[in-house]
């Protein structure tokens, strides 16, 4: 049966990328990350990313996420982990937000506290196991670039001593409009500003592999 009530996921991600404005101090952070990671993918052919925030619920999630997309769309090397410094569960109205731009998720394993599932996208070649975890968690796999997504202070930020490189690019918490009106719309903003900077990091990437 044909989805009438999600839109296009590349059409998500492409429309998020035009439509978010990135301010110059922003987009020098990215730009930091982009390079690194391109440095890292030229000497290993492969890099690892791990997005963290303290629950592992909500920004870290969409970070993935979207990060395993754009691995798929622009045809690199990257894994793309996330996890927290407590375990609580990847929030329902992540998922939805997620689903509504087309991501598909199947329950792998059921639990009420901390479901397991598998992510993937129209035509995507493989998927990704999403749940809440520990930013040591043995699915997130050594050395990785941490990139922390909380939007606290830097020196708040868990000490992360696995990391081979860290950055902190921060979001506003879509948590306050849990249960309001705006909650949905809350979710898709948050969900469309990190499409869009990790497109702009992925198309820098690109860019400087020239491939």
């Amino acid at each position: 049966m044909h989805k009438t009530t999600t839109i296009s996921t590349k059409n998500f991600f492409e429309k998020a990328s035009k439509e978010n404005i990135i301010s110059t101090e922003r987009k020098n952070i990215l730009l930091k990350i982009s390079e690194t990671i391109a440095e890292e993918h030229t000497k290993n052919k492969q890099v690892n990313l791990n997005f963290i925030c303290t629950h592992n619920s909500r920004r870290s999630q969409l970070g993935q996420v979207w990060a395993f997309y754009a691995a798929e769309y622009f045809n690199l090397n990257i894994n793309a982990f996330s996890g927290g410094t407590e375990v609580t569960a990847f929030f329902k109205n992540t998922v939805k937000t997620l689903q509504s731009v087309g991501f598909n998720f199947q329950l792998a394993d059921f639990s009420h506290q901390n479901p397991k599932y598998l992510i993937s996208f129209e035509n995507s070649k493989k998927s990704i196991l999403g749940f809440s975890k520990l930013f040591d968690d043995a699915e997130n796999i050594e050395p990785f670039i941490a990139i922390t997504t909380c939007n606290n202070a830097d020196e708040n930020c868990p000490f992360i001593p696995t990391a081979s490189h860290r950055f902190h690019l921060p979001f506003v918490d879509p948590k306050a409009s849990d249960g309001t009106e705006k909650q949905h719309e809350t979710y898709l903003k948050t969900n469309s500003q990190i499409a869009a900077e990790i497109h702009f990091i992925f198309t820098e990437i690109k860019n400087k592999l020239n491939f």
